[in-house]
């Protein structure tokens, strides 16, 4: 393995991780993430099959990148979070490894944005903008300055479409329970920069 080439590997999520990912985000995001809007979008619905991913290095599970369905104006979105790394492994890449992973995947599918809340300097790294305040409206309170947008189709402007951000789906295809992540705006043990 040369200088370039990380020691960890992404892959998609399995059943035997939930219970690992699920630490993962207790101990970066603690109990208020149940608190947050995009929890509430999150409740009783399970991420979208192929759309999670995880990065393990020597059996170890360093990070972990879920999707959502989500509707956008009445439009199919998806709902990146929460994204989570371990406390001590930041810098290295993973958590941007684990989004290049996601998007490139849904890629692939029919949405046409996904839709995050968090810090814009980090994930600008991986192509998300800001949007205009009042374009889109989560449920409850959200700093709109940290509502964030990308773009998957060509020509499918995220930031050209307006209206509520609300749940869709219900339990589906998954290989795993119904997962209890989300994300507060001042994490406990602060991982990665990550999404309510």
């Amino acid at each position: 393995m040369n200088a370039l080439t990380p020691a960890w590997q992404i892959r998609v999520e399995s059943p035997d991780d939930d219970a690992r990912i699920e630490a993962l985000n207790a101990e970066s995001f603690g109990p208020g993430r149940f608190a947050k809007s995009a929890y509430r979008l999150r409740e009783g619905v399970r991420p979208v099959a192929g759309l999670s991913f995880v990065a393990v290095e020597n059996g170890i599970l360093r990070g972990s990148v879920r999707f959502w369905p989500i509707r956008v104006g009445g439009h199919e979105e998806l709902l990146l979070g929460p994204l989570a790394v371990e406390s001590n492994q930041r810098g290295r890449g993973i958590g941007i490894g684990l989004m290049q992973a996601g998007i490139a995947a849904a890629q692939k599918g029919p949405w046409r944005g996904i839709l995050l809340v968090g810090d814009e300097p980090y994930y600008a790294k991986v192509g998300f903008a800001r949007l205009p305040p009042g374009r889109v409206k989560f449920p409850g309170p959200v700093d709109q300055d940290r509502i964030l947008g990308l773009s998957l189709k060509a020509g499918e402007l995220l930031t050209a479409r307006a209206g509520e951000v609300s749940r869709t789906g219900g339990p589906g295809p998954h290989s795993g329970p119904v997962a209890e992540g989300g994300r507060v705006a001042q994490p406990v043990g602060r991982s990665a920069p990550g999404t309510d």
